[in-house]
């Protein structure tokens, strides 16, 4: 059986080969940004890429228009790599999933000629609108990911780091409804919903006094009347709610609700409040394959301060994480101090440093999966922990 340090040169030969690939695939989706659920650009190259590297690949999976799923051997451990491409509003590619979509093709280009060998099935999944629209958890509950034994991804970011803080979360959207009225001649016949708004907001603020450390309230006023002359009747608004785990999740959620009727209630106008997609959980990493990441990592010239914190915020990996063994190790494209979310971290996303961060994070996932298929404990271990 050839030896470990035999199959990393495997690795790095195909990875090599197939560096412009992966490279030309992070430019022309950074150069294409689209929205979740409407990537329609990007997860048609991905698929065209896999299928060029000798995938087997399925579009439209779990009733997803823009979800991929392509695969490759027949082995019993099930090793999927996940691929994310949506981009945020205005800001294009500022949280950098261009290179997630080009790792994921490199990784599965550097392992698939040893497929057989490893005795693994090797899937790749584009999972579309990680970016508030849970695409992994919708295709987790049509049963996508089920017999995944391990699921991976990277994320860019400023530091580097064997995984993300990663909160549980709940988007959703609030409405107010009042009535319209002339805001000079007649206000008092007005019910003004922009004042709800205005006292929920107040009693979020006043309620961050009381919350967790790890808890989290933020959102933005989408709709606030029409004209400055009439009592706004329709004032929306989209929000998040973040805690450390589901269970704290659901324990804040309903202190933030009442917020907001709380400026119906003040106003008389009323509320709607529902949520914009499924829930997102915290992320429980597999800290076994955690360690062989940073090991692999390590040895092809990547380093992770321990003094750094690593970057907190949500995904819909999480979900994935509570059913399967799940890695999302951080890899630095030098970007501080510009963060995920800024325009700078767009330009930095098409940077060389983005470009190696790709190419050597997309290896590192390859050759995680390596050691873990030939090291009899840990297979077993997973194997013995399909998804469902």
């Amino acid at each position: 059986m050839p030896s470990l340090d035999t199959e990393r040169k495997v690795i790095r030969s195909a990875a090599e080969r197939n560096y412009g690939r992966a490279y030309d695939l992070s430019h022309r989706i950074h150069a294409n940004p689209e929205l979740g659920f409407e990537e329609v650009k990007a997860s048609g190259w991905l698929a065209a890429e896999l299928e060029a590297i000798g995938l087997t690949v399925t579009r439209g999976v779990g009733g997803l228009d823009t979800a991929v799923l392509a695969e490759v051997g027949s082995g019993d451990l099930v090793v999927t790599i996940c691929a994310e491409y949506d981009a945020l509003p205005l800001l294009g590619h500022a949280c950098g999933h261009n290179v997630i979509a080009a790792s994921a093709v490199l990784a599965a280009a550097a392992l698939i000629e040893l497929v057989g060998e490893l005795g693994i099935t090797l899937r790749v999944v584009g999972t579309p609108a990680e970016e508030g629209g849970g695409g992994k958890i919708i295709l987790l509950n049509r049963g996508v990911f089920t017999g995944t034994n391990l699921a991976m991804m990277l994320h860019p970011a400023p530091m580097e780091a064997d995984r993300m803080h990663v909160q549980a979360a709940r988007h959703f959207s609030v409405s107010f409804r009042g009535r319209d009225s002339h805001a000079a001649a007649a206000p008092q016949l007005g019910i003004n919903a922009l004042d709800a708004m205005t006292i929920a907001q107040i009693s979020i603020g006043l309620l961050r006094q009381h919350i967790g450390p790890n808890d989290r309230i933020h959102g933005i006023i989408t709709k606030g009347g029409d004209a400055p002359n009439i009592i706004p009747s329709l004032v929306e608004g989209e929000f998040l709610t973040r805690a450390g785990t589901l269970e704290d999740l659901e324990q804040l959620v309903p202190r933030v609700d009442r917020c907001f009727e709380a400026g119906a209630l003040a106003t008389g106008s009323s509320c709607t409040i529902s949520d914009r997609g499924p829930i997102y959980s915290q992320l429980v990493t597999d800290e076994e394959l955690a360690a062989i990441y940073v090991n692999e990592a390590t040895e092809l010239g990547r380093t992770f301060p321990s003094e750094q914190e690593p970057l907190s915020a949500s995904t819909d990996m999480g979900n994935l994480s509570l059913e399967v063994a799940v890695i999302h190790p951080l890899v630095t494209i030098n970007s501080w101090p510009a963060v995920n979310h800024q325009p700078e971290f767009t330009q930095a996303a098409k940077s060389p440093e983005a470009d190696r961060a790709m190419f050597e994070g997309g290896m590192a996932l390859a050759m995680t999966a390596m050691v873990a298929a030939k090291t009899t404990a840990t297979r077993d271990r997973l194997l013995a922990r399909p998804c469902r």
